[in-house]
């Protein structure tokens, strides 16, 4: 079964699922395997360590698919911004027609890309943060729950109540993240006012995500509680995967006074990948979100997005038709 929404319908894919923008994850395997099977694939530009190997990424993704697929560009504050407008440039010329932004201060980078034509979608954590992304141009929002991994913001609206709230005032399509990875999450993203889902978590549990099978494994392992939520002192809350060096940083964090380079040395992005690369699930921090206690398996991401598209039509057919024709 095909749902058409708001956003399936603007974007031109057949299924309302995205997968996120998501670091060291959004590679080419998984983005044409998720494009192959009818929803939308985002390549990670920073995962790539300059705009000409993004420039690669794109052509290796179109070698293995011919449907639709985009590019996530994050924008953070840094002591040493990567060379935004480079890669900007890059995902311009390679002709690519969908972006997920993300972060601080996109107008600069949507003005850019809706000026040659590329329809952008807007990640963000709270309605405020929405609607500023509205007025700016872009074509859709994913707002972002409490429940989600990396960065949640400081609100701590879980998407229960924020994906409704967002709903009643958004205008244009919006898709609901954080929290989901099944069929039952996209007919409850639905019926909250969402036109389609954001997934991370779950497309990271499956056999075409290029991490570490150990990482896997351990995400099937884990319950919903098993996440800390780290940088809270320092304003830069970031949702992880509990394991010794997140509970370090906590540690440190409720010691007081923590400033980022006492917990800098446990949190490097140089750590965690060797720990990715090692399959060592306690060598690094690793973005993480509560959905962990709904995956208990690791599927292609052809059977998980068939699987959650025959939950979805077995809830709204049968479920909720037979409530109504009680």
């Amino acid at each position: 079964m095909a749902l058409k929404t708001r956003f399936t319908e603007a974007f031109g894919i057949e299924h309302p699922i995205v997968q996120g923008g998501m670091q060291w994850v959004g590679k080419a395997e998984l983005v044409a395997a998720v494009a192959n099977a009818g929803a939308l694939g985002l390549i990670t530009a920073l995962t790539q360590p300059t705009p000409e190997a993004l420039t690669k990424e794109i052509a290796r993704t179109r070698d293995m698919t011919d449907k639709p697929f985009g590019v996530n560009l994050t924008i953070l504050p840094t002591i040493t911004p990567p060379p935004y407008a480079e890669y900007r440039q890059a995902i311009i010329e390679a002709g690519i027609t969908i972006v997920e932004t993300a972060g601080y201060k996109p107008q600069e980078h949507v003005d850019h890309f809706k000026q040659h034509g590329i329809k952008v979608i807007h990640k963000c954590t709270a309605v405020r943060h929405a609607l500023s992304a509205e007025r700016m141009g872009v074509d859709a929002i994913s707002i972002d729950g409490f429940e989600c991994a990396g960065h949640p913001g400081e609100d701590d609206v879980p998407g229960l109540v924020l994906i409704p709230a967002a709903a009643n005032k958004v205008k244009i399509p919006m898709l609901a993240s954080g929290g989901f990875g099944d069929g039952r999450g996209l007919v409850a993203a639905l019926a909250l006012g969402a036109d389609g889902i954001n997934m991370g978590t779950r497309f990271c549990v499956t056999q075409e995500a290029p991490i570490h099978e150990s990482f896997k494994r351990q995400m099937v392992a884990n319950d919903e509680r098993q996440t800390d939520i780290i940088f809270r002192t320092l304003h830069n809350s970031a949702r992880v995967m509990r394991n010794e060096i997140s509970q370090q940083v906590i540690a440190i964090e409720r010691a007081g006074g923590a400033t980022f380079d006492d917990v800098r040395p446990l949190v490097a992005g140089v750590r965690g990948q060797n720990a990715m690369a090692n399959g060592d699930v306690d060598g690094g921090i690793w973005s993480a979100g509560m959905v962990q206690g709904l995956i208990d398996d690791i599927p292609t991401v052809k059977e998980l997005i068939d699987r959650i598209m025959a939950e979805a039509e077995a809830i709204i057919a049968a479920r909720l038709a037979g409530m109504m024709n009680g």
